[in-house]
């Protein structure tokens, strides 16, 4: 077919007819006039659109000189069976693996690609290209990357990044492929699958705008407007009072499994020979195990992926007394050997939820769209192709526990984690006390789990004026949880946890953690300066709290001017 019209004036007769013989060969080909993928150098076949606003992206735009095979419109793909194409992006280069074949899969099989198998290696071949003519060590999409790592880690803001492609567009030779903007650059990152959702909710933490809620103007559990209200009072219909920006995994997990390296990497926990009895990785823990016993079909196929999930509050500000938060949602993924999987490439944001004030309690309304995706990816999602055994296989993953601080604990789990009754382990039995003078709640009745014949279950005036003789609970299991907070009964809990809608998630012995940093660096900091009285960090004041800086005594703190008690 004759495409020399691509490159003729926009004004020109031929140009004219060339755009009408391309969109009647298009809808003869793809039969519809509704979804068709508009050629302008705007949308580079990114989105879909009908005949008639194609035609006018078209003629105001420019059609995309560089699409001279027009495989997204109904002409065949000209591609070598069995043809590997491989790229990583540790060494600079950028290698992703691709393989042509002829196969039988549903049409939804390729995930955000649509029924066009060959649609991903379009794309990757464009970013294999060098990144200008000549050069060796980089491709157009790892120079990409190796440049939005920067912006990442230096924390650059889109304009800064924007004037950095510019000028280093500039600085290499002519003909270079660098982004010339910061919105070019993300089009070039979605068009790979890094794209995000950006979902309305509702300002007070009731409800998504999603699935039969994705119409409704106001929450229906509250009545609240979906829309931002100006200063005037006015709603802005159309511009929402609050945004959560879901980023899915399961495209992301199709990468690395596209990657030669990661997917050989993904196996390594089955193929690692140094197993000494001891817990060196995930792999040796009584969750991943319970697992491979309890769902042999899910443990014997060692691609299976098993995660972890982590959240926690920050200021993006840097500013204590800023009323802006965000929090982040990541998932972690544990088949990787130990020096990968807490590598930052490997750590995936899922949700970031930002506003003035923290979820709290109602996370569970935001992490919706996720466990929808987990409960997918434990069912399976077929068409998944694994660049190191040259197939393609069904995918499946697990969520073996949360990783948080203790007040995150405490909203992922729905337990209650301050107060009289916040110890997780003894519940209702919690041995607590009111401190007279700190008017604080601290806990005593941890000589229980002492050795039976330990001298300091004996030992009285040391401790509370009294000896210790009980024994140290059993945690409750996953089932009674659920048993419990179905049946309200929930003095020390105060929600059911989302998890819980996982099949799975009852039956694992351990379902949330405390992460390391809050328990061996923070607790023992506060342990070692109240023993050696290290000033600034001695808590055995009169009130629990720091001691005065200059003379190591305790603290004289008074309630401040809203009648408020010092925390």
């Amino acid at each position: 077919m004759d495409k020399s019209w691509m490159h003729s004036d926009r004004r020109s007769k031929s140009y004219e007819f060339g755009v009408e013989a391309f969109l009647n060969f298009a809808v003869e080909n793809l039969l519809t006039t509704t979804h068709i993928r508009c050629p302008c150098v705007k949308c580079v076949n990114l989105k879909l659109f009908g005949v008639g606003i194609i035609r006018d992206h078209v003629y105001f735009n420019g059609i995309d000189q560089s699409y001279k095979n027009w495989t997204f419109h109904g002409e065949p793909w000209e591609a070598t069976t069995n043809a590997t194409r491989n790229v990583e992006e540790d060494d600079g280069h950028s290698r992703y693996s691709f393989v042509s074949e002829e196969i039988d899969m549903d049409d939804n099989d390729f995930g955000d690609f649509g029924s066009d198998p060959y649609e991903f290696a379009n794309m990757i071949g464009d970013g294999d290209q060098p990144v200008y003519p000549g050069c060796k060590k980089y491709t157009k999409l790892s120079a990409l990357v190796k440049l939005y790592n920067l912006k990442a880690k230096h924390g650059m803001s889109d304009v800064c990044f924007t004037e950095l492609l510019i000028l280093q567009g500039d600085l290499l030779p002519e003909g270079n492929t660098i982004p010339t903007s910061m919105y070019e650059a993300k089009k070039t990152l979605c068009a790979l699958g890094l794209s995000y959702e950006k979902m309305h909710a509702c300002p007070n933490d009731c409800i998504l705008y999603r699935k039969e809620y994705e119409d409704s103007t106001n929450c229906p559990t509250c009545g609240i407007s979906r829309w931002k209200e100006g200063k005037d009072s006015i709603l802005k219909e159309g511009v929402p009072a609050k945004v959560v920006w879901y980023f899915p995994p399961i495209p992301r997990f199709k990468r690395m499994f596209q990657s030669h390296e990661t997917a050989k990497s993904l196996t390594w926990h089955a193929a690692r020979k140094s197993i000494d009895g001891q817990m060196s990785h995930p792999a040796d823990s009584p969750s991943w195990k319970l697992l491979d016993d309890k769902w042999p079909e899910f443990g014997n196929v060692p691609r299976n992926l098993r995660l972890a999930l982590s959240s926690d509050g920050f200021n993006p500000h840097s500013s204590l007394s800023s009323r802006y938060s965000c929090w982040p949602v990541i998932l972690v993924t544990y088949n990787l050997p130990p020096w990968l999987c807490m590598k930052r490439k490997f750590m995936m944001l899922t949700l970031l939820i930002s506003s003035p004030k923290q979820p709290g309690n109602d996370i569970d309304v935001y992490l919706e769209p996720l466990i929808d995706d987990l409960k997918s990816l434990w069912v399976g999602i077929r068409g998944v192709y694994d660049a190191h055994n040259g197939e393609y296989f069904t995918l499946r993953a697990a969520l073996m526990w949360t990783i948080n601080d203790f007040p995150a604990y405490g909203n992922l789990s729905g337990c209650v984690v301050k107060g009289y009754k916040a110890c997780l382990i003894c519940g209702d039995d919690t041995p607590s006390h009111r401190l007279k003078n700190g008017h604080k709640i601290c806990y005593i009745g941890h000589r229980k789990w002492l050795p039976i014949n330990h001298p300091y279950r004996r030992q009285c005036a040391a401790f509370n004026g009294k000896p210790e003789y009980g024994i140290p609970p059993e945690p409750l299991t996953g089932e009674e949880v659920l048993h419990i907070v179905e049946n309200g009964d929930r003095v020390c809990w105060k929600k059911k946890s989302i998890f819980f809608d996982l099949e799975y998630w009852k039956y694992l012995p351990v379902r949330h953690a405390l992460d390391v940093m809050h328990i061996e660096k923070n607790v023992c900091d506060s342990i070692i300066g109240t023993l050696l009285e290290i000033p600034g960090k001695n808590k055995d004041g009169i009130r629990g709290g720091h001691s005065n800086r200059q003379t190591g005594n305790s603290s004289r703190t008074t309630p401040n001017q809203t009648g408020k008690k010092p925390s």
